[in-house]
């Protein structure tokens, strides 16, 4: 048997034939730019997340820099601020901070949840602090009701990067894209609520930012050919945002079903070799994108699973302090982070997994013995 990672061909094929309805509805209406679309599943995904407004842009990349560009542009936030971030999240939500021109500050994580806790968070903070990025990893959201706190008390901003949590809720009741000031999302292919292509959105609850995120993914412009600031060009296309609104149906069943996966994982592979994170207490808090595990010698034990026909990803294979292209930071001694990026492991994990797919993963997790 192969059991592959994700398999992306027989997931959008589960959305037929209204997938391919609503890309041919879109090609034959002739507007390949914003329009009806766009707005419909704006107003459908803003609702769905509880939040007021939201605005389709290019990616998850350039929703977290509008963001941050917005804020600098309202007055919020000025170059040089420093923004507490996870040092273990995915190289993005590092680089977003960067190119805004703001300061990244790399904050060692909880390793039982691999998100910021704020039992770490007062270490990392000076008279600089502006904002906290809080990144709902692996489909965990972080500690809403405490960060929200956290950030009420010091007079920080608190900005989602929920790029991989469509549909998680927080401890506060609220869904991620509404807990913070604002949020970033991405809808890669392969993510719980994937477009055919990259495209992202930024949700608020702020009517003001929204209208400045909804112009400066279009040149800084309300009307054609008149600009009002410099922006860029970040527009979410029509036919993405036909396919998410199908695919937005779905959500939260494909989430349960991810759900069930997780909860099989962790209650039927019954390996000391392998350890899991901590169980969240509300189930609905993580709609697990990944599902990761830490292993000792994960190189070895990769391969043995890849020889049993089971594929698995490594997310992220160096910390981002370690890259070349953030050289600036590698002196930071941040042993939480290096042992996560050293040891973690991701299981197969999706909506269309079979019974027998999920017993074989566990069945040969389970055997696996090697030292």
């Amino acid at each position: 048997m192969i059991v592959p990672f994700l398999d992306l061909k027989k997931l959008n094929s589960s959305f037929e034939p209204e997938l391919t309805d609503v890309v041919k509805k879109s090609i034959d209406s002739g507007w390949y730019i914003l329009g009806p679309e766009v707005e419909t599943f704006e107003k459908e995904f803003a609702t769905y997340c509880g939040a007021n407004h939201c605005v389709g842009v290019g990616n998850g990349l350039d929703a977290l820099i509008i963001i941050w560009d917005c804020l600098i542009l309202q007055g919020e936030l000025k170059k040089g601020d420093e923004v507490l971030v996870p040092a273990n999240t995915y190289i993005a939500s590092i680089l977003s901070i960067l190119k805004a021109g703001l300061t990244p500050v790399l904050c060692e994580p909880d390793p039982e949840t691999y998100n910021l806790s704020i039992k770490n968070l007062n270490h990392y903070l000076t008279g600089n602090t502006k904002a906290v990025l809080m990144v709902h990893l692996y489909g965990r959201v972080s500690e809403a009701n405490e960060l929200s706190e956290f950030c009420a008390n010091h007079q920080l901003l608190l900005i989602e990067d929920a790029a991989q949590a469509h549909g998680a809720i927080g401890n506060n009741g609220q869904r991620a894209g509404s807990i913070g000031f604002a949020a970033g999302f991405s809808f890669y292919p392969g993510k719980n609520l994937g477009a055919l292509g990259d495209s992202g959105a930024v949700t608020t609850n702020d009517a003001f930012f929204a209208d400045q995120v909804a112009k400066y993914r279009n040149y800084g412009s309300e009307k054609k050919y008149y600009n009002e600031f410099i922006g860029i060009n970040s527009r979410l296309d029509p036919i993405q945002a036909a396919v998410l609104s199908i695919k937005l149906k779905r959500l939260d069943s494909d989430n349960q079903r991810r759900q069930h996966i997780a909860q099989r994982y962790q209650g039927e592979i019954k390996n000391e070799k392998i350890l899991f994170s901590q169980t969240p207490t509300n189930p609905n808090s993580h709609v697990w994108h990944v599902f990761t595990i830490q292993v000792k010698n994960r190189s070895e034990f990769q391969e043995y699973l890849n020889q049993n026909g089971i594929q698995t990803l490594i997310h992220y294979p160096v910390a981002p302090h370690k890259q070349i292209a953030l050289s600036q930071f590698s002196h930071l001694s941040l042993p939480a982070t290096e042992q996560i990026h050293d040891e973690i492991i991701s299981l197969p994990i999706s909506p269309v997994m079979t019974d027998e797919e999920i017993e074989y993963v566990i069945h040969f997790c389970n055997a696996y013995k090697n030292a």
